[in-house]
């Protein structure tokens, strides 16, 4: 067994755990392997160990990989962390089959009318900068139902629920917040909308355990399957 695999199954056994203190079942939450500057034989080797979904941040540096790994892309879901800047939406619309960083509307606009007719709908969630940190992408609390309901009236993607990444600090908070927005705008959102609206992304590598605790249905979990990053982390956008 690789060591990437054992980080992996150590992953998974932590999830498994604290499902079982929150009393949910581990199917419950996806684990989304966070790949950015790691080697394209290392998300295989976390393949062959039976990881299916992985997250990138940055659009060149991602596309690449989908290249690289292309006899297995059938099998997989690729999923967009990072911010999103106009210009790169068309490589995404090809080639992800999730977008987790959406903070404002002209960008899910692009990625509707980008999405390639061939493709399954773009599975996207909104982006909550919960702690109006200037250092963090996001979309305000405030804002955030608005900008909901304006994505569910696009073709070619689909509105799936919201994601953040909390302020160092009280995180625990940060996340029972994120939770009851999700709520709150599942409440206010036509009821066939409201049934797809189903996935909030919080949790990572050190507080995975808070975020099941808050009700996360996805964790991002990079460093404690990958290890330290293997090359300087510069923005490759």
């Amino acid at each position: 067994m690789n060591s990437i695999s054992t980080q992996l199954q150590l992953v998974q056994d932590r999830i498994a755990q604290a499902c079982q203190v929150s009393r949910r079942t581990p199917n419950s939450v996806e684990l989304i392997a966070v790949s950015k500057t790691q080697p394209a034989t290392y998300v295989k080797l976390a393949f062959e160990a039976g990881q299916r979904h992985f997250g990138e941040n940055y659009v060149q540096e991602a596309i690449e990989k989908i290249i690289a790994l292309q006899d297995i892309k059938s099998h997989m879901k690729w999923h967009f962390i990072g911010p999103l800047q106009s210009n790169k939406t068309l490589a995404v619309a090809e080639n992800f089959d999730w977008v987790q960083s959406i903070d404002r509307l002209k960008i899910a606009q692009r990625l509707s009318q980008q999405r390639p007719s061939n493709l399954p709908d773009l599975q996207v969630l909104v982006q909550v900068n919960m702690s109006g940190e200037n250092s963090k992408s996001g979309t305000h609390p405030s804002e955030t139902e608005t900008l909901c309901k304006a994505i569910t009236r696009l073709p070619r993607v689909k509105l799936r629920g919201l994601m953040s990444i909390p302020e160092a600090g009280n995180v625990a908070l940060a996340h029972q917040k994120l939770r009851e927005l999700f709520n709150a705008i599942q409440s206010l959102l036509p009821q066939d909308d409201a049934l797809q609206f189903d996935t909030i992304s919080m949790g990572m590598s050190e507080d995975l355990e808070q975020a099941i605790a808050a009700g996360s249905s996805m964790v991002r979990v990079g460093t404690a399957i990958f290890g330290s990053r293997t090359a300087k982390e510069v923005k490759l956008e």
